[in-house]
């Protein structure tokens, strides 16, 4: 199963905490992480293995969507600073669309993503 992994500037350390408290699950076999460039830059440094697009604003969160679009993607972690505005909202409106409009799972936030990795496990 691949997973998104996605996080705000703000969100970045939340991510990694999150990952790390998921670690036994998510570096199994049957899970493959992506990520936007600095996302996945941080989960590596973590010893998560992790394949890296672009970063968000230089077209990461499309390449993703792409991928929620093409079937590859079955998840996505967003993890969103709804405090801080961000340059490229267009595409983070669009990757969610996307994942609406595939019916993909979708969290914004850690309790949401903690809950849909529960209800995989």
């Amino acid at each position: 199963m691949e997973i998104a992994i996605i996080a705000h500037d703000g969100k970045k350390a939340d991510m990694v905490q999150f990952l790390n408290k998921n670690r036994e699950f998510l570096i199994q076999n049957t899970i493959k992480l992506i990520a936007t460039g600095t996302t996945g830059s941080k989960a590596e440094l973590a010893g998560f293995k992790v394949k890296k697009m672009l970063s968000g604003p230089q077209g990461g969160d499309a390449q993703i969507a792409g991928r929620v679009a093409e079937g590859k993607t079955k998840m996505v972690l967003f993890f969103k600073d709804p405090l801080s505005s961000h340059p490229h909202e267009a595409d983070v409106n669009m990757l969610i669309r996307v994942c609406d409009v595939h019916n993909i799972p979708l969290a914004t936030n850690e309790a949401t993503a903690q809950l849909l990795l529960n209800g995989i496990r």
